[in-house]
């Protein structure tokens, strides 16, 4: 029972990350119908930035602070104005490749520019264990999931209940009725895109601690992400949440109970099953489209 409780914990914990970038999936897919397969990326990218800072003689404090301006205003501004923003007038098709594109060349820059070895990242939580009904739980896993709640907690917030969020929901339901409106849709875009960044630095900051700081990260990151933003509904940010820690805990408990050697097979076969079955997700909406 100590064992599942740590497991549990642990899923958690993953899944937490994975849907951080989930949720970042959907909010860039529900506004500008961009899927960003760069999305993996984005969450190794800010602990390798934040190691080239430290590597450069900057403090810790303020290699996390340059890094995480540098890559909220590239990341976020810059992959909006010079990357969708010339593509998306080509189609979806076309704008996903060039996703793609950057995903490797992200990759390849982190490898050959910093290093295709694994390295530690300081950790913003203290590492030590915790005891609850006798079963010793990791306070960082602990950690991770109270953050990304609270993260994700804030966004959903900050969406529902805010005059700035509901426009960005107008926004993502019909663009040109808000418009119409008055609404400022490109600005309401870009605050989406700058969103999505700061969750990809969150995730970051949150996974580099225990997975260590390397340029393969992203690969299965953005996989486990992808996947749980369509178990979940890719129109849904809850879904997202859910699928999230839905994919970490089938993570974890394969690994354990079945083989580690299975652990990205099984959620695959999750996203077979829920596509055969409700195609729109567990929590997702259907959407009928003019054609």
């Amino acid at each position: 029972m100590d064992q599942f409780l740590q497991l549990i914990v642990a899923g958690l914990a993953t899944g937490a990350i994975y849907a951080l970038a989930a949720i970042g999936f959907t909010l860039v897919w529900q506004t500008s119908q961009t899927i960003n397969f760069a999305q993996g990326e984005f969450v190794m990218l800010p602990a390798i930035l934040v190691l080239v800072g430290t590597h450069a003689g900057l403090p810790v404090w303020a290699a996390f602070a340059v890094a995480s301006i540098a890559f909220v205003l590239l990341f976020g501004f810059g992959f909006k104005r010079f990357l969708v923003e010339p593509m998306q007038r080509h189609g979806v098709l076309p704008l996903a490749i060039a996703t793609m594109a950057l995903s490797v060349l992200v990759k390849e820059a982190a490898k050959n520019g910093f290093s295709a070895e694994a390295q530690p990242f300081p950790s913003l939580v203290p590492d030590g264990m915790l005891s609850l009904w006798g079963a010793a739980l990791s306070a960082r896993d602990l950690a991770i999931v109270v953050v990304a709640v609270v993260a994700i907690v804030g966004l959903q917030l900050f969406i529902t209940r805010t005059r700035t969020g509901r426009t960005m929901q107008a926004t993502a339901q019909n663009p040109t009725v808000a418009r119409i409106l008055g609404i400022p849709v490109e600005r309401m875009i870009l605050l989406t895109f700058l969103i999505n960044a700061v969750l990809a630095l969150v995730a970051s900051y949150l996974v580099s601690p225990v997975y260590l700081a390397k340029f393969s990260n992203g690969e299965s990151i953005g996989l486990a992400a992808f996947i749980a933003a369509i178990v979940g509904g890719f129109n849904q940010i809850r879904g997202a949440l859910a699928g999230g820690f839905l994919i970490g805990l089938i993570d974890n408990l394969t690994a354990a109970y079945v083989s580690s050697a299975y652990r990205t097979a099984v959620p695959l076969v999750v996203l077979v099953v829920v596509i055969l079955v409700k195609p729109e997700g567990l929590l997702g909406r259907k959407e009928e489209r003019t054609v």
